[in-house]
């Protein structure tokens, strides 16, 4: 039977801890068979969790028999790992194990190095400081989960409802993941990514950084049609530095900085005003309705007229459409 060791450590945040045991631990295949042995391990006998403490039946030699290792999320998500605890973890993926982490639990999984040179997400409010700490992770703070093999990781809350559901999926095929959905009640597939949640503001310019005057003249810049050579030479760099500088500050490229700063603007548009899609596209700088349209559904993971349906206030600015 394939086991699914969920990892406790001090601060866990209960719903991200819950969800892989809840989603897991209830799930039966043809003739009432359990799908999944779930277990709780932690580097000590008792963690704190919030409000309540809790006692892990097993310790850290359950992650040597497990199949798939869960990693939960931390109040304090940019707290030190325990050494011991990471080099289980490295011990696991040796092994072939398979690593997921919930919300801000990719924090202790980036910790490893184990996601250095890879794409993962976590909880929107954490990305800037995660880009700050793990400079080596692609980080895409857009999506509701990212899948690379071996190692996935989630955004937060819900989201790891979404991951669990596609690794019954991967493990067991879509009718049975079809069946955890129903029992969580939750759709199998939601349409859209957490980008969709993000507050709408400006991706934040790392304070006191070289790279601040940039980031706010992008920021003021960001109806124009820049390219990456306008840019690079109002930074009076060549585009080679500019890309390795810009990604050691933001974690990302300047272009797609720049396109989440206007996707970001359209959202806001979006929620407050009636003006039509795209003139929205054309005022935060896309060159054309099919650029913005694109560039949005591939970013929110929705179209803007169905983004606009879901989020638009009551308060709108009547402005012509």
């Amino acid at each position: 039977m394939h086991r699914v060791v969920v990892l406790a450590l001090d601060g866990v945040i209960p719903f991200d801890l819950a969800t892989p045991i809840e989603v897991f631990g209830r799930l039966r295949l043809q003739g009432d068979v359990k799908a999944y042995d779930v277990r709780v391990c932690a580097p000590t006998p008792e963690v704190h969790a919030g409000q309540f403490t809790l006692r892990a039946p097993h310790g850290l030699e359950a992650l040597e028999e497990a199949d798939t290792i869960i990693v939960p999320g931390r109040e304090e998500p940019a707290d030190d790992v325990p050494e011991k605890v990471l080099i289980s973890l490295r011990t696991a993926a040796a092994r072939g194990t398979r690593i997921a982490s919930i919300c801000v639990g990719a924090f202790v999984l980036a910790a490893t190095g184990l996601l250095d040179g890879r794409r993962a997400t976590t909880h929107w409010l954490g990305a800037s400081s995660f880009a700050a700490m793990f400079p080596k992770v692609d980080l895409d703070p857009a999506v509701l989960y990212v899948d690379e093999g071996q190692f996935l990781t989630s955004a937060g809350a819900a989201a790891g409802l979404d991951l669990c559901l596609h690794l019954i999926r991967t493990d067991h095929g879509s009718a049975v993941a079809a069946d955890a959905a129903r029992l969580s009640v939750m759709p199998l597939e939601r349409e859209g990514g957490q980008a969709q949640f993000i507050v709408p503001e400006q991706p934040p310019a790392p304070r006191g950084s070289t790279m601040e005057p940039l980031l706010r003249w992008l920021g003021e810049s960001a109806g124009r049609d820049l390219t990456l050579d306008e840019i690079a030479a109002h930074a009076g760099m060549s585009t080679r530095t500019l890309n390795r500088r810009f990604r050691e500050h933001t974690g990302t490229t300047p272009l797609r900085w720049l396109h989440l700063a206007r996707i970001r603007r359209a959202q806001h548009l979006l929620e407050t005003t009636t003006q039509a899609v795209d003139r929205i596209g054309g005022a935060v700088g896309f060159g054309s309705p099919t650029a913005f349209r694109d560039r949005f559904k591939r970013v929110v993971g929705t179209s803007p007229q169905r983004y606009r349906q879901a989020f638009q206030t009551s308060r709108t600015n009547h402005s012509s459409s």
